[in-house]
């Protein structure tokens, strides 16, 4: 795919087979240089019904069906190793798609092939239960995948969020449809490409490209289709929870956050900024779990804001390309008109920019949508700007007074994905942790994360919980078995 002209449509995956679609194609655009990538062909309704009913094939064939366990870790083990092979290939995917840096991107294709091996293993090693008898008989619990599973993933961190669904799905023993971004949709194909070199069956993985509203709709309002997983906005999960319920369908949602950072005043300060900085400034903001919502306990407030407005003034805006650059891009213009409108609604209400507020100067930032690191200060927790996912490089600094302050205001969002503590009091960080109304709490760190360890979220911002040892038991269903160790029941010898 990669030796195409940029003008020829990029094809997707279906069956084992390369389809492109030329009269219906969608542009990738980098969004350091406004730069054409490629062309990329959109997946009709059409092409949603054949990628359905060849997974539905596949997953009913012997061969995928009756595979033992450690013969199908051995092919997720084989795709940890190829991407590993080919790291460098989809990290440069990733960054000419949203602009992510070097650094960050290859990081998360190390990231990828990790979360194959994992999974390799729980696939491999996972046990079920025979469960306590209240009688003359055997009981158990089996564990059936799905079938078809579809996979929509978002375009802020496509190569960790592809392989944290598409291998705990294969691992259950389903067959996956992934729909990628329309932002970034190369890693998908890749990984396709990938898992058919890794020995993979024809059908197993299938790979569409297109947008949401007709690709990702007809996928998931397809009856074929018997579960979906989903990370991306809380409105378009809320569409998809809507329409799965419609049919009866269970579904996984990793959606937005507005994730409260908390610093008390015995907090190592100088600690607290570095991850404070990593927490909303790495990958532009682009983040579910960013702490976009930092609470700063008031005797400390302004010694902290000048230590992190000192540190922010030199974070390193430039090209993904150069190794010096700590934050890029957004990740497209359209994006960047959207993190201006927020900023533009803070000061109407009030705010105050204390950093950053627009995009650098400088000939070498004019055909990319780069915008700076920026802080707000003097707003309260009702504005716009704190009660809406930015989803860009802007954090609100809010004054508290207390820990019964604290709780009351970082509770009060619509959601509850991550949260930061910072304190030299255990006892403290335990009350506040378990008071926290969000599904991850770290604790004298931020943005720590491990494929061993469940996520997901509270209120808007999800159902469900991927990674972990019950992430692969997510993609599948329990079935109880009743097996009678009564004589009489059995035929007389």
């Amino acid at each position: 795919m990669s030796q195409l002209p940029a003008t020829e449509p990029r094809p997707f995956l279906i069956n084992g087979k390369w389809i492109s679609n030329p009269e219906d194609a969608f542009d990738s655009v980098n969004p350091a240089s406004g730069e054409l990538n490629y062309r990329v062909s959109v997946a009709t309704s059409k092409h949603v019904e054949d990628a359905v009913a060849a997974a539905r094939t596949a997953a009913a064939q012997p061969a995928w069906k009756d595979m033992l366990p450690h013969v199908r870790a051995q092919i997720l083990m084989r795709i940890a190793a190829l991407i590993v092979e080919r790291g460098d290939e989809l990290a440069k995917c990733q960054m000419i798609e949203n602009g992510k840096v070097w650094k960050e991107c290859k990081a998360q294709a190390g990231s990828a092939a990790a979360t194959f091996r994992y999974y390799a293993a729980v696939c491999e090693t996972l046990t079920s239960e025979v469960t306590p008898s209240r009688g003359n008989y055997l009981t158990m619990t089996s564990y059936e995948p799905y079938g078809v599973v579809a996979a929509i993933t978002p375009w802020n961190s496509p190569l960790t969020m592809e392989a944290q669904k598409v291998a705990p799905a294969l691992a259950a023993g389903n067959a996956v449809i992934l729909k990628p971004s329309e932002v970034t949709p190369s890693a998908a194909l890749l990984l396709g490409e990938i898992a058919l070199q890794a020995g993979l069956p024809p059908g197993i993985l299938n790979v569409l490209t297109g947008n949401g509203a007709t690709t990702g709709k007809a996928l998931v309002q397809h009856p074929g289709v018997r579960m979906v997983s989903f990370t991306g906005g809380t409105a378009s999960g809320r569409a998809i929870g809507m329409m799965a319920a419609e049919r009866l369908i269970p579904v996984a949602l990793e959606l937005g956050g507005k994730s409260p950072h908390i610093v008390f005043e015995d907090a190592n300060l100088d600690a607290a900024v570095e991850n404070i900085i990593g927490g909303i400034f790495e990958g532009s903001g682009q983040s579910c779990v960013a702490g976009s919502r930092l609470f700063v306990q008031r005797s400390v407030h302004d010694k902290l804001l000048d230590l992190l407005i000192e540190r922010s003034r030199a974070i390193k805006v430039g090209a993904p390309t150069e190794t010096d650059s700590e934050m890029g891009p957004v990740s497209s213009f359209a994006h960047r008109s959207r993190i201006e409108q927020f900023i533009e609604s803070a000061t109407a209400e009030g705010g105050k920019v204390l950093l950053g507020g627009k995009r650098p100067e400088g000939i070498e930032f004019e055909r990319g949508a780069y915008f700076l690191p920026t802080i707000l200060g003097g707003l309260d927790n009702q504005a716009t700007a704190v009660r809406e996912e930015i989803f860009g490089p802007v954090l609100c600094v809010l004054p508290f007074d207390d820990e019964a302050d604290l709780i009351k205001q970082a509770n009060d969002s619509a959601f509850g994905l991550a949260s930061g503590i910072w304190t030299a009091n255990y006892q403290r960080a335990w009350r506040v942790a378990r008071a926290l109304e969000t599904g991850l709490v770290w604790i004298n760190t931020y943005k720590q994360l491990s494929i061993s360890t469940p996520f997901g979220g509270f209120k808007d911002s999800g159902i469900g919980r991927e990674k972990g040892a019950s992430g692969l038991r997510l993609y599948q269903q329990s079935k109880g078995i009743y097996w009678s160790m009564d004589a009489a029941n059995f035929p007389a010898s």
